[in-house]
């Protein structure tokens, strides 16, 4: 196997490996047991360990939720509107982020309008007669605002079940956070003893923000327990099998590219988390948590919280132990995080993320130098023996044999390692594919600008506009990325293959098509690697050519 085979062979190698790696952020099978809500959304599982679960429901074919008067509520970070059915959070906006390709509209996280997105976050009590989050609440006013000056921000709603129970439902919003507190007040009026329990749940579609064909994102269900750790929990799989999950600490939630939201209790509390299929596209993640005994006229305070806003390293891991874990840099996740820490201390000195890639490709490059000079030299010393190959080949014609054995002697006698030019560069392929996903999942790449006409590195560059029917971006980034590769090409030992040429003259435009895909930060990163590589592999040439000469004139002059 000849030095342009084995270079074939790494970057097919290369792309399967990132392949699978999408394939199994979206299809990992997770861990799943019995069926938890009732065909009215409600969960419907007890939190006692011996108390038998009652079989799945029949699955609805529809998926409708009730409505009621609508609560209107902005912070400094949410433009919110919770429904008086329930008081479910049914619509959130983020002020802090814009919706991809409209930088003139907010970012839209929640929302219950089902086309396709359906997105609500729910929270009810179950025991006696409850209020659930089918039930209607009542506030004091339609529209809440927070104040300047104020850090918090306070929305009760209130109801009355007929036995004299009274329920407060109170959401308490903080300046400058993503996290809402959701909490209940309950004071039994009645003449009896109750034993409530409280849910906490999510309710989506499984076909929205499922990112596009060239570049799959993941949505999903996701929890996280010390035991366990972090888990994600697809679409597909929950279709299957419910998830049932007893444990006292951890979170509950639902993920998707750059975005969580997630249900959090206090350590130590009971709970069983849960997920349920209630119509063929609607599914429901969530948790279930007993209160115990509450004597007439006693009260009980029951308190949450409720992260809803963008994977951002810093701030969820002041939130709750695993939730950063939800910005999921795949398989290879020990090498990413500590990359994205350089790349993050870069950037808190040069203040633009564009330029922070440059100089951590930079960083890279120089890192694996030693290695990256041993394989552009073997390329080098194959380079200058492409003409003697040629004439090899010539001489032997179709005898393979004689062929490979001549290659073989030619290689001993001039000293050079075949694989020499390809090993190194098998070390450097799990960096490269750490550095893909980190720069693909930091949710600090969305909407941040480089120069010119990039103004968002998370999305592909369309300098040129977008060809009609495919759909496919033009960019300038991807057309230099390919010129790149032409310029690799021509520096490379020629293949004596006529096949292998043409692949590798081919080479270029089929992957420059993929870049035009990809996220513009992705695409400067293999750029920049790629010019510094070219003027690398450029004055390794040169010496090694000047060596070639020197030794010629030396054999000559004996």
């Amino acid at each position: 196997m000849d030095t342009k085979r084995l270079i074939l062979f790494v970057i097919f190698s290369f792309s399967i490996l990132m392949l699978w790696d999408s394939w199994q952020k979206q299809h990992s099978p997770q861990p799943a047991v019995v069926a938890q809500t009732n065909d009215e959304g409600v969960p419907s599982a007890q939190v006692s360990n011996d108390t038998k679960v009652p079989d799945a429901p029949n699955v609805s074919e529809s998926f409708k939720l009730e409505t009621g008067k609508r609560i209107h509520v902005e912070t400094d970070f949410f433009k919110a509107e919770i429904d008086s059915t329930g008081g479910d959070l049914r619509h959130l906006e983020l002020l802090q982020h814009k919706e991809s390709g409209n930088t003139d509209k907010n970012f839209v996280l929640m929302d219950d309008s089902a086309s396709p997105m359906l997105y609500v976050a729910q929270t009810g009590l179950k025991g006696a007669d409850l209020p659930t989050h089918k039930v209607q609440f009542t506030s004091a006013a339609d529209t809440y605002k927070l104040d300047a000056g104020k850090n918090e921000l306070e929305v009760k709603l209130s109801t009355t079940t007929p036995s004299g129970i009274q329920v407060d439902k109170i959401y308490v919003f903080h300046r400058d956070s993503y996290v809402i507190d959701v909490n209940y007040q309950i004071h039994n009026g009645s003449s009896v003893a109750i034993n409530p329990a409280v849910y906490y749940q999510i309710i989506h579609d499984s076909e929205s923000n499922q990112g596009s064909k060239m570049m799959p994102t993941f949505t999903g269900g996701a929890y996280y327990t010390e035991a366990d750790k972090y888990k994600k929990l697809n679409f597909a799989e929950m279709a299957k099998e419910d998830l049932s999950k007893s444990t006292t600490d951890g979170w509950i939630g639902l993920v998707q590219h750059y975005f969580v939201s997630a249900w959090i209790q206090k350590q130590g509390q009971s709970r069983k988390f849960y997920t349920s299929k209630i119509s063929n596209k609607i599914y429901s993640v969530g948790s279930l948590s007993s209160l115990g005994e509450v004597a007439p006229g006693a009260d009980i305070k029951v308190s949450s919280q409720f992260y809803a806003g963008p994977e951002t390293h810093s701030i969820l891991k002041t939130v709750a132990p695993g939730l950063d874990l939800t910005v999921d840099y795949g398989w290879l996740k020990v090498i990413a995080t500590p990359l994205f820490w350089v790349l993050s201390a870069i950037h808190s000195v040069v203040n633009n993320w564009g330029v922070a890639i440059i100089l951590l490709t930079v960083l890279i490059k120089m890192l694996f130098y030693p290695l990256s000079a041993k394989s552009y030299r073997s390329m080098a010393q194959m380079r200058e023996l492409a003409p003697r190959l040629q004439a090899m080949k010539e001489k032997f014609g179709d005898d393979k044999q004689k062929m490979q054995q001549a290659m073989m002697e030619l290689y001993k006698t001039e000293k050079i390692n075949p694989l020499g030019g390809c090993l190194p560069i098998l070390v450097q392929v799990p960096v490269f594919i750490s550095l893909y996903w980190m720069l693909q999942g930091s949710v600090e790449m969305r909407h941040a600008p480089f120069f010119g006409w990039i103004k968002d590195l998370s999305a592909p560059d369309t300098l040129f506009g977008t060809l009609p029917f495919i759909n496919m971006p033009i960019g300038l980034l991807p057309l230099l990325m390919g010129a790149s590769m032409v310029v690799q090409t021509k520096l490379n030992p020629k293949p004596t293959d006529p096949v292998q040429a043409q692949v590798m003259q081919i080479m270029p435009l089929i992957f420059s098509v993929f870049f035009f895909f990809f996220p513009a930060g992705l695409v400067l990163y293999w750029l920049v690697n790629n010019i510094l590589s070219i003027a690398q592999q450029w004055r390794i040439n040169q010496v090694i050519h000047r060596e070639s000469l020197a030794k010629k004139k030396g054999n000559a002059s004996r």
